[in-house]
């Protein structure tokens, strides 16, 4: 194919043919050929292309916490180096190869900027590594080094200036690229910072919302959960805790305990996404007769329903104990043990099920991993992320 009359075409010639196509397009091509994949991941390319298409918003999926394996477990089953996204603006499954990375037993966690954070081990190291990368263009780079404790049980937090947090019930690790120029008051030096979380449960479901950290806390007692939102701002000085308070007002009533098992979601703008199963009554163990999408607007504090699953499709949720929710923005979506696919509910487009507010559907096609209860987050994709 090398030979090929169109490798001898000027840079410029097909620089001007390939933007003519849709992102997703392009990211085809680039597997066509060695020569169409310099082209299409060349640093004067992807600076065109991000000026020119917005990124392809998808979403990804992560292995379950199973498929984690310690460096020497049985080489037999290790999770695939492949990283599995769908594209709702065209009903269809993507697949990104993370053979590139030199690290074993990888677990994507998170996305921000059209980048992948990944957990990974590698041969120089006992310790897993962070490691972040843009599997379009093939570049990664290795995060400072953390213990393993962090891996297993931290919650992988990134967001605009090339922050990174990791969260457990005791700590938040701070880290952020000030080659990017983000300077909080601290030294310039690449480490973590750690701060003490202070909080009084382990956070449920943190997630970053500009430079403010957003995490449901349970209050209660071990025989019954109460819920509250906490927040807090990341620090601009330097300082030895996180300044974690409630957030709450008295007009909003009993919202977290209408909610079984609520957990946050990141919304559009200044929204937060609170999503569980709707409680028929306020008893211990009250059933649920559907699932529930409140939103709460950060600059008024107001929440109302963004949406609620039709009862047909809530039908296939009601008899597994627990379901898990990922996405963000104007998308969420909702896996459960023996369902066999995804609902989704999009706010952006229209669905075959109309609820009250947005759309919902199927997804269809999802990658199984035995228990099919699928975890998973929103990835950007974009050839001009750069790391």
């Amino acid at each position: 194919m090398d030979s090929s009359p169109i490798y001898r075409l000027p840079q410029d010639t097909l620089h001007m043919i390939f933007i003519k196509l849709p992102l997703r397009e392009i990211i085809i091509c680039k597997s066509i050929s060695k020569p169409f994949n310099n082209l299409l991941t060349s640093p004067s390319f992807c600076h065109l292309i991000s000026s020119l298409h917005p990124p392809l918003s998808l979403l990804a999926l992560r292995p379950p916490h199973h498929h984690t394996r310690h460096r020497h477990a049985s080489p037999l089953s290790p999770p695939p180096p492949i990283l599995h996204a769908f594209d709702p603006s065209s009903d269809e499954w993507l697949r990104f190869d993370l053979t590139f990375l030199p690290f074993t037993s990888l677990s994507p966690v998170t996305s921000s900027l059209g980048q992948i954070y990944l957990w990974g081990d590698s041969p120089d190291s006992p310790a897993r590594s962070l490691v972040v990368c843009n599997p379009l263009t093939r570049a990664y780079r290795v995060l400072p080094q953390l213990g393993s404790a962090w891996s297993k049980h931290g919650s992988v937090l990134s967001g605009s200036g090339r922050r990174v947090l990791v969260l457990t019930e005791l700590a938040t690790l701070y880290w952020c690229d000030h080659s990017n120029n983000c300077n909080h008051g601290f030294d310039k030096q690449d480490n973590w910072l750690k701060f003490s979380s202070n909080l009084p449960s382990k956070p449920r479901s943190p997630i970053l919302v500009g430079s403010s950290l957003y995490a449901l806390c349970d209050v209660g007692s071990p025989w019954r959960s109460i819920w509250k939102l906490f927040s807090c701002n990341l620090p601009e000085f330097e300082t030895t805790s996180l300044g974690w308070s409630r957030v709450e007002r008295s007009e909003w009533g009993d919202v977290f305990d209408i909610l079984k098992r609520p957990r946050l979601v990141k919304g559009v703008g200044s929204k937060i996404l609170m999503v569980g199963g709707l409680k028929s009554s306020f008893s211990l163990n009250a059933s649920c007769s559907t699932i529930l999408i409140l939103r709460l607007d950060l600059e008024s504090l107001e929440w109302d329903e963004a949406g609620r699953m039709p009862l047909d499709m809530y039908k296939c949720f009601q008899e597994s104990s627990k379901f898990k929710v990922f996405g963000g923005g104007d998308k969420v979506c909702f896996s459960a043990k023996r369902v066999g696919k995804l609902a989704l509910w999009d706010n952006s487009a229209q669905g075959v099920f109309s609820g009250s507010g947005g759309e919902w559907r199927w997804i269809e096609g999802a990658p199984g991993y035995g228990d099919g209860l699928l975890r998973g987050f929103v990835f950007d994709a974009c050839l001009g992320a750069m790391l």
